[in-house]
């Protein structure tokens, strides 16, 4: 089988094209390891039940995810500059290597103590997978050339989100909750070959040393975020001292972080991509549709399992309106970009289709028929589907061929502190709505009631008036949640149209590496206005 050739980058920047063949054969490495790291919360999520049943440690379950979340996000940013300054491949090869590592100890785990620690060894790989996926296909493909291969990338998410809660159950019956873990090894070890035997990339030499404060103190800052986030308005009170402390130290360690990369040699997140316009305004985007788009995953299928009575078994499959959408209009966006070269268009109509969407949510109710918010989300997805991977490719076309690793990592790393953000506000606003209304129903005593998510066949056991009030509340808490979400996606609207269209590389007709550098570099010195 053909490699793709060495000389996969010109002077100017600019990957030269691969083998039709080749890039087919990286690409599907690619996307399972893409799958492989969007999968495995979503099946984890669904053994979490049993996996407290057999080890215990039930006070620290919430722990499991969040090991995961947080060495996710922490290591997004190094990923991406020790790609770009000893070789993407290396890398990427590295994360997959841990992330089977995290998987296989995961599924020897003991007890929850142990479980934990081996689950930030998978998220430490997995924040390696996600920023290898992109910089690789920054790489290898032009910015021109991408789109085409954007409804790849949403057809895994939606296959992620559809799949993940059914093949976890299903596992978790028939095989028992330490195959949620295994089943990434065959998976991996199928990347892991495909990626080492076909994908070949210029050998890169580090031109400094790495950025060991930069990298600390940013690890730090992220952690205090997500931290906050993750517990804040749970486990301890907005305004306690742990909360606060973990502000004040996440914003000193921004800060720091902040002043120590203006003087670092090879800084771990160099702050001079940010000077250019579309790269910044394509991470302010990007942070607000992790914000939307995760907040609304959380909450609609709760409204539907316990307004609408839908069954818990099928969640992801209610999710199916939003990600088929999601799936079709990022392969139409992507095919137009390629055959146009414009792309300008599509954040603005993916910012007003989200707002649009996410109004459209808020007013449903308990009257509400499931066909009526499936019309809903298509919208929410369709909206979803114009920025998810829009984003990206602009932020990518903005940036130098030195930078891409960085530039993808940054990217990735705003979209995941905006889901992060997202969930937990969105969700202090659900809780505070449903136990307010809960209260204001049934009295102060319905508190217990409010906080619990109750499945169809629990809350058929409930009275009638006890079931009508939740119900009732749920609906409240939704409409709260999605209605300040619209609101929130009012920004990513107006953002839209302050974005410059910038021609994309590798645009046709296809110019001379010795006349396309001139205006590349033109492009990406592009200052902030």
């Amino acid at each position: 089988m053909a490699g793709i050739p060495e000389e996969t980058a010109t002077e100017a920047g600019v990957s030269e094209a691969p083998q039709p063949r080749s890039v087919r054969v990286v690409l599907l490495a690619l996307m399972i390891a893409m799958l492989l790291a969007m999968l495995d919360n979503m099946i984890v999520n669904t053994a979490m039940p049993t996996i407290v049943g057999e080890l215990g440690g039930l006070e620290h379950l919430s722990w499991v995810v969040t090991a995961y979340t947080l060495a996710t996000a922490a290591s997004t940013p190094i990923w991406g500059k020790l790609g770009d300054m000893y070789g993407r491949k290396g890398a990427f090869l590295t994360s997959i290597v841990i992330f089977l590592i995290g998987s296989a100890l995961s599924g020897m785990a003991q007890d929850m103590s142990q479980l934990i620690g081996f689950r930030a060894i998978q998220g430490l790989g997995a924040g390696g997978l996600m920023v290898g996926v992109m910089a690789i296909i920054g790489d290898l493909i032009p910015p021109r050339d991408r789109g085409k291969y954007q409804g790849m990338m949403a057809g895994v998410m939606a296959l992620a989100m559809i799949g993940g809660p059914l093949v976890g159950g299903a596992i978790t019956d028939h095989l028992g909750w330490r195959w949620t873990f295994y089943i990434n090894i065959p998976l991996g070890a199928v990347a892991l070959a495909m990626v080492t035997a076909v994908l070949h990339l210029p050998k890169k030499r580090a031109r400094g040393r790495i950025d060991y404060l930069g990298t600390i103190l940013l690890t730090v800052g992220i952690t205090s975020i997500v931290l906050v986030t993750t517990w804040g308005g749970s486990q301890y009170a907005w305004g306690s001292a742990i909360i606060m402390e973990l502000i004040a130290l996440g914003v000193a360690s921004i800060v720091g972080f902040l002043f120590v990369e203006t003087k670092a040699a090879e800084p771990i997140v160099p702050l001079h991509i940010f000077r250019n316009r579309n790269f910044s305004l394509m991470s302010g985007i990007g942070f607000l549709t992790g914000f939307v788009m995760f907040g609304a995953m959380l909450f609609l299928p709760l409204f539907q399992q316990s307004v609408q009575g839908a069954s818990a078994t099928n969640s992801g499959l209610l999710l199916l309106p939003m990600l088929l959408s999601m799936m079709v209009v990022s392969l139409i966006a992507g095919r137009v970009t390629t055959n146009s070269g414009k792309y300008k268009i599509f954040p603005i109509l993916g910012g007003a289709l989200v707002v649009v969407g996410l109004f459209l949510l808020s007013t449903m109710d308990t009257t509400t028929t499931r066909f009526m918010s499936g019309v809903y989300m298509a919208v929410l997805g369709a909206g979803m589907g114009f920025l998810m991977q829009i984003t990206m490719l602009v932020a990518q076309n903005s940036v130098e061929m030195k930078d891409m690793g960085v530039a993808s990592s940054s990217t990735t790393l705003f979209r995941t502190l905006g889901s992060s953000f997202g969930v937990s506000i969105m969700g202090a606003i659900f809780t505070n709505r449903v136990g307010d209304e809960m209260a204001h129903r049934l009295g102060p005593g319905a508190g217990k009631l409010a906080s619990a998510q109750l499945d169809a066949s629990a809350l058929a056991k409930l009275q009638a008036p006890v079931r009508e009030a939740y119900q009732y509340a749920v609906s409240s808490g939704t409409h709260g949640t999605f209605l300040v979400g619209s609101i929130i996606a009012v920004a990513m609207f107006v953002a839209a149209f302050f974005v410059k269209e910038v021609p994309l590389r590798g645009s046709a007709p296809a110019p001379s590496p010795e006349k396309s550098a001139p205006a590349d570099a033109a492009a990406l010195s592009e200052p902030v206005a």
